[in-house]
């Protein structure tokens, strides 16, 4: 695995989350039932299964700009480790509750918070970064490319470009979340496309996304962000519906003869039921099997994973 080593913890260059000395912080948001439901809430756990929620379950940012919720809410460190950002849809289907309206007529822009302890954040900010003629922008994620020392920030959108008939996945690159390049297609169906997620795991990557023709996940494996990708037919979760939000994770790394395990979750929305685990040895195999143990002391939605320092862990525990 193509990692860095920073105070004690492992983690990808990419920005997936892999097994820390710590534990893990998740960032989550509840639903639309109020509206402090769609903000930012964390959890953080020592093994990655048994979950515990910081601050007595409420929400831990909050954002009063732009449509005032966030939703989908992503996680990373920056690869010299001094630096965190967290970025999240900028909807509240709360307030507006009309889809229709989001799609076609919504953000335009990512809400972004930046933090040097995970703790005490900077006020959010909004920054565009969809084509002028983007109807949302939704589901942001982010990883480092250290070829380039910038991170490929991604997200779906409708555009009026062909009357919102589909989405597809859009990137722009940026070095600071501050500024960003030209928005441009990075994954493109036949049908709509959207929560894409990307991991690095033996000098490979894996990209899952929802196939929105079937309400399923895909997985296909490639070796450069934006070089050809090529799908693993023999996913084992291809076939489940009504599932989105993928997220997948190191629960713990191999030692001597032992295989790493891996974690797939996905929202299981249709059913309302939040996130699902499934585990694996080996993500390339597309062999995922459910997971068991797992504990969440509410129902986790689209959101995401951080390996953290058993010091950040007690710092956080300490804040919240």
């Amino acid at each position: 695995m193509q990692v860095l080593h920073r105070i004690g913890l492992w983690f990808t260059v990419s920005g997936a989350a892999v097994a820390g000395e710590g534990g893990f912080l998740f960032a989550t948001f509840k639903g639309e039932q109020t509206p402090l439901s769609e903000q930012v809430y964390f959890a953080v756990s020592t093994n990655g299964r048994h979950w515990e929620a910081l601050k007595g379950g409420e929400p831990v940012l909050i954002s009063t700009l732009g449509e005032q919720g966030v939703r989908d809410p992503y996680l990373l460190r920056a690869p010299d480790a001094r630096k965190f950002f967290l970025i999240a849809t900028d909807l509240s289907i709360h307030r507006n509750g009309d889809w229709n309206r989001a799609v076609r007529r919504g953000s335009r822009s990512l809400v972004v918070w930046e933090s040097t302890n995970l703790v005490h954040w900077a006020e959010p900010r909004l920054v565009r970064v969809a084509p002028d003629d983007a109807g949302c922008t939704w589901a942001p994620e982010a990883v480092y490319d250290e070829s380039r020392g910038e991170y490929l920030v991604f997200w779906a959108s409708k555009t009026g470009r062909d009357d919102f008939r589909k989405h597809r996945i859009w990137a722009a690159w940026t070095r600071d979340f501050v500024s960003f390049g030209e928005p441009f297609i990075y994954l493109e169906r036949p049908w709509d496309v959207i929560d894409t997620t990307i991991v690095r795991e033996g000098g490979r990557l894996y990209r899952f996304s929802k196939d929105e023709q079937h309400k399923a996940i895909t997985l296909e494996t490639g070796t450069s962000l934006l070089g050809e990708w090529t799908s693993v037919t023999n996913f084992t979760l291809g076939r489940l519906r009504g599932y989105e939000g993928p997220q997948c994770f190191q629960l713990k790394p191999a030692t001597g003869d032992q295989s790493a395990t891996w974690c797939l979750i996905l929202d299981h929305y249709s059913r309302g039921a939040g996130y699902q685990p499934f585990v694996s040895e080996d993500p390339g195999s597309g062999q995922f099997q459910a997971g068991a143990g797992f504990v969440f002391p509410f129902r986790f939605r689209h959101g995401s994973v951080l390996p953290i320092t058993g010091e950040e862990l007690q710092r956080l525990r300490t804040a919240y």
